[in-house]
């Protein structure tokens, strides 16, 4: 299995800004089966800046109805359903993303979940998803229908906070995992509500006991405080290896020994369909057109003279 951070920045103002990208992340192959998280502004882009391909996705899960956790989920699911011709995928999300609560979405329409199955997580439930287990975990948000998440695959636990401030319990929710992902959205004891600050994140790791923990979803405050230096910090105080997530990182989970892994730093030119190097632009193309025949994917004007 490999996790990919499409992006490592969170909140609206890095949203807003782009000083992170917030493209949410990638977890490929797990199972056999590949899902994008919280896929947010950018998503799409990023998803071939880094050398990927949307179209091979098994599922799109949404965490909460915060424009930076669902933006372009609609347009990876229309690129999971090929284009909305096909049955194909799953669609995960909280109550308020798949079917609305009070002022919170839906953010997802009824167009966009026809072609998927769909499963909506709440805190404490079971279900599964292809060849995986996956349990909602309870948040304290703005959005009092958002979830985390904790995926069981053979006994090997993936835990996500998603946006959360700290309270009692969170950490019962997580329990088990080999692998933390949490939403970090400033460093040291400054949490705002809604979110953990590093001093909390020191706390659940200690409590959940992981092999690795990983900071994302960073905010102004933590971007410009460096991230790196902050988990360091969190290792110091946990000894849990812990990782801040950058934007392009990619690894592969060692089932039998999580701890054991080389980072990967992706970049543009790595991606055979997608790059800002003008040097690649001729086979950028080539490999557009042959990437869309190859998908029978064609634009409106053939389509139209076809008709």
């Amino acid at each position: 299995m490999k996790i990919t951070f499409l992006g490592s920045g969170g909140g609206r103002f890095s949203a807003i800004s782009q000083r992170r990208m917030t493209g949410g992340f990638r977890l490929d192959n797990l199972g056999g089966k590949n899902y994008h998280i919280d896929p947010g502004p950018g998503a799409l882009i990023r998803t071939y800046q880094f050398g990927f391909d949307p179209r091979n996705l098994s599922g799109v899960i949404v965490s909460h109805s915060h424009t930076d956790h669902y933006n372009d989920a609609e347009i990876l699911i229309e690129a999971m359903t090929k284009g909305m011709t096909k049955r194909q995928g799953t669609i995960v999300g909280g109550e308020s993303v798949l079917e609305g609560y009070e002022r919170w979405g839906p953010c997802i329409s009824d167009y966009h979940k026809s072609k998927s199955d769909k499963i909506v997580l709440k805190p404490g439930e079971w279900n599964r998803l292809d060849n995986v287990s996956i349990k909602g975990t309870e948040t304290s948000h703005g959005d009092p229908t958002g979830v985390g998440f904790q995926i069981d695959c053979n006994g090997f636990k993936i835990s996500y906070t998603s946006d959360t401030g700290y309270f009692d319990g969170l950490a019962q929710d997580h329990e088990g995992a080999d692998i933390l992902i949490a939403s970090v959205l400033r460093p040291g004891n400054r949490s705002i509500n809604g979110h953990m600050c590093s001093r909390n994140f020191v706390d659940l790791i200690n409590e959940v006991k992981p092999k690795v923990a990983v900071m994302t979803h960073l905010g102004l405050k933590m971007i410009s405080s460096n991230p790196v230096t902050e988990a360091r910090k969190v290792y110091k105080q946990t000894g849990v290896k812990t990782i801040a997530a950058y934007d392009g990182l990619s690894f592969n989970v060692n089932y039998n020994n999580p701890k054991k892994f080389r980072l990967i730093s992706l970049k543009d030119t790595q991606s055979s369909i997608h790059s800002t190097s003008h040097a690649l632009f001729e086979n950028e193309r080539k490999n557009s057109y042959q990437l869309s025949f190859k998908h029978n994917e064609f634009d409106e004007v053939l389509m139209a003279r076809k008709d």
